[in-house]
Parts: structure tokens; sequence; C-alpha cells
């Protein structure tokens, strides 16, 4: 039995359709392959990055040869690809533009500041690049996708609300634990402080008699960073030559006026006597506040607004006051 001509065409139709959904299938499964690829590159923190301001967000960014270098290092990150982990570099990056995982970047201050030589090698603030090409040669990459959440991110989510509940109820903790939270949040607060200070401190004698911008501890104020960089000590060496002796003569000067304006008007030893005294007392009334002070002191006003004896003495004050009036009218 011969098909008809309209039959013909539903069969064709009918394999069109099948390669399309086929090719789908394999566009998706290869998007998937990808995006897992992207998500591990990011999660492994041998890719060094960074965090910039691109159009008012916060975005997180890495450099072409940082890339370069990572997969030649790492071969074994290639495997999630499959069949495209012979890729190189180049192509890998591409297909990761076209899929819109990667935003290929431009820094927005192109010019050189007052006594460096060379731009920042880290940007802070970032902007689209027009050709979304790779490229090793100062391309910034910044990811598109919202970072995936670990397990401890997870169960620090549910730690939290209890945290702030745990905040609420201090003032019906029992005295010794009360004792222990002030003093750890007291003892932290001040060492961080001192290590601020410190270190600025450092930072200015250095700069004014060595003109080099020297911060000891120097991702200590970084939002986003390993713990490892946070607690890294010694600063990198800076670019660029060192500040002018006139400037730092001025802020030299500067500071020692200030130093002696704050030597003048420094309280005296009665002030501080009498400050301490305060702080003190507010101290002592958090630490030995407790319900039952509480609702003693509720009971005692209740009684006191229902004394009989409260109220003549009141009617009695109000008559006196009454009669004073009209003495002095007449």
């Amino acid at each position: 039995m011969k098909k008809t001509g309209t039959e013909k065409k539903r069969v064709r139709r009918g394999g069109g359709s099948g390669n399309r959904n086929g090719n789908d299938f394999e566009d998706s499964k290869k998007s998937d392959v990808f995006q897992t690829f992207a998500e591990k590159v990011r999660d492994n923190k041998q890719l060094e990055s960074r965090w910039a301001i691109l159009q008012e967000t916060r975005v997180e960014y890495f450099r072409g040869k940082d890339f370069v270098s990572f997969l030649k290092t790492h071969p074994e990150v290639k495997e999630t690809l499959a069949s495209d982990q012979d890729l190189d570099a180049e192509d890998i990056v591409n297909t990761l533009l076209s899929k819109n995982l990667l935003v290929r970047c431009d820094r927005v201050v192109k010019t050189l500041r007052p006594g460096k030589k060379k731009l920042s090698s880290w940007p802070k603030h970032l902007e689209i690049f027009m050709d979304q090409l790779f490229s090793e040669n100062d391309a910034f990459f910044a990811w598109t996708f919202m970072k995936s959440r670990t397990i401890w991110q997870t169960i620090l989510s549910f730690l939290w609300p209890l945290v702030a509940f745990a905040v609420c109820l201090f003032p019906i903790y029992p005295y010794q634990y009360k004792i222990v939270v002030l003093y750890a949040c007291v003892g932290t607060l001040l060492f961080i402080m001192i290590m601020l200070l410190v270190r600025a401190i450092v930072f200015g004698a250095l700069w004014i008699l060595l003109g080099k911008a020297i911060w000891f501890f120097p991702n200590i104020n970084a939002e986003e960073v390993t713990f490892r960089e946070l607690i890294q000590f010694w600063p990198k060496k800076e670019e660029g030559e060192g500040a002018k002796w006139t400037s730092r003569l001025t802020y030299a000067i500067i500071t020692v006026v200030v130093i002696l304006l704050l030597r003048h008007h420094a309280p005296n030893e009665a002030a501080r006597a009498r400050y301490q005294k305060r702080v003190s007392n507010i101290i002592d009334d958090v630490l030995d506040w407790n319900p039952r002070m509480a609702l003693s002191g509720m009971m005692n006003a209740t009684e006191t607004t229902n004394d009989p004896a409260n109220d003549t003495t009141t009617n009695e004050t109000v008559d006196q006051n009454n009669s004073a009036e009209e003495t002095s009218d007449g």
C-alpha cells in the first residue's frame, strides 16, 4: 500500500520534530554539564577570585590568566565536562559566556593614580565589556549565577534565629552565665579595637617616616575572604612610589596638633571617676536584674495604687493645697 503525499509530509514532520527534541535534550544536557563545571570551579579555592561592584551589584570575578594556569595545574576539574574535557581554556570560557554563566568585564578606572606605576591587579569597580570573548590579557570574568549553599551555611541559617532568641533572653540568665557572656563580649570587643588602633598607629608611623602604605593584617576588614587570608599578617609588597615628603610633613604636624588638643581637653580625674561609676552602676543593674525583682516591683506598684491610706493622704494634701490657694486669694 502506497502512502499518500500528505502522509509522507507527516512522516517527515514527525522525524524533524524528533530530531529537534533530541538536539534540545543534548543541548540541555550539555548546559547542565557546563553548569556543574562552573559551580565546581567557583567552589574551588585554588582559583583566585575577588569581589567587586558591577552596575551597583556585588559580583565575584577572576582573571583570564589565572583561569588558564588553574586548568593547567588542576586538569582533573575538566573531567566534569565529559566529552568536552579536551577543550582548552579559551573554548571553555567562550562556552560559559554563551550560556550566560559568565560575563566578561573591564575595569572602570583606566588611568593611573598619582604615584602609581601600573593599574590595580584587582579593581573594585567593573563594567561590562563589549566584546564577550575570552582573553588572557587584563580580562576579568564575573560569575552570573547564585552560588550554591554549603551544608554549614544551611546549618548557620537555622542557628542564627536561635542565637538572636538567646540574646533576647540574656536578662534572665543566671548571674554566673551573665558574667561569662559579659567578659567574653567585652574582651573580644576590646581586642578588636586595640588591634585596629595599633594597626592604624603603625601604619601612620611607617607612612610618615618611610612614605610607604604598610597595613599589617591587610585583609582584616575584607568582607569576602577565606580564614587563611583573614589572618594573613604580613602585607604584600606595595607597588609604586612612596608619598612626597611635603604630604608626610603636613600629616605629621596635623597629628601632633590633634594629640595636643586631645590631651589639653581630656577629662580630669573627678570626671573620669564619675563616668566610671555611672557605667559600673549600669552594668550592675543589668547583672543583678532578675524576673523576681520585676514581679516584686509590679506588686509593690499595685499595692501602692490600691492602698486606702495612700488615697487618704493624697486627699488631705489636695485639701491643704486648695485652702492655701483660698487664703492667698483672700
